[in-house]
């Protein structure tokens, strides 16, 4: 990857979040991001994918951006976290419910259960960045925000990982609302149910190839700027 190109990437959705009156923080600590993400009234608690009690991330494998107003008061969250999917799969890795315990013979519910029927989930190997966690306020939807901050997401992991897939999994609420515009889904990526974080429900798997990384940041048209109709 030019590194030019990823510079300007970055770049150009870090002041399209600035002219939307949000500044953008990176960090590494996870229990910082935890601390932070708790203090906020209206987002929901984080799923264990990137809780240090429970998939404990070592430094250099995963990130958290935060966004704050011109209040300083959080408006956006996000975080990302790298996978070694060279022996195994992303359907494998979430129906050992590995993606969400580091250990789950040690914290999952006997109940817990995740089943993938997303086909494609049996190809995603390698090197696999999760993107998750991503949270706007009320008052900043609807203006594009959740593409930008995808899109510094997608810098951010490329310059760290080079890896050979991106991924994520949303509800149905994401794809009715065309809130992300990642070349490819597919339903039934995560039929979850975890019985201690009270969790159940079903989710498409969202995910890009490491080919469609690199046309996106060198293409650098700032798709994803515009406000949705």
């Amino acid at each position: 990857m030019n590194p030019l190109d990823l510079s300007r990437f970055v770049h150009m959705y870090d002041d399209a979040a600035i002219r939307k009156g949000i500044k953008l923080s990176i960090g590494f600590d996870f229990d910082e991001y935890i601390s932070i993400t708790e203090a906020v009234p209206t987002k929901g608690r984080t799923y264990p994918t990137f809780r240090p009690d429970r998939s404990p991330i070592k430094l250099g494998e995963g990130y958290w951006v935060v966004g704050v107003d011109k209040n300083k008061e959080v408006a956006h969250v996000q975080a990302a976290r790298l996978y070694d999917l060279s022996h195994s799969n992303l359907a494998e890795h979430l129906q050992s419910l590995k993606l969400f315990y580091a250990n789950p013979a040690k914290h999952a519910h006997p109940n817990d259960r995740c089943v993938c029927r997303a086909p494609s989930a049996q190809k995603i190997a390698g090197r696999v960045v999760y993107h998750g966690d991503l949270w706007v306020r009320k008052d900043f939807r609807g203006q594009g925000m959740a593409k930008i901050m995808s899109r510094i997401s997608i810098g951010a992991s490329v310059a760290m990982w080079d890896p050979d897939f991106t991924c994520g999994l949303a509800g149905q609420w994401s794809v009715d609302k065309g809130v992300y515009d990642a070349p490819h889904r597919e339903p039934g990526g995560s039929i979850l149910r975890l019985v201690a974080e009270d969790i159940e429900e079903e989710e498409w798997l969202f995910w890009r190839t490491a080919e469609e990384l690199k046309t996106l940041i060198a293409r650098q048209d700032g798709s994803g700027l515009a406000v949705p109709s």
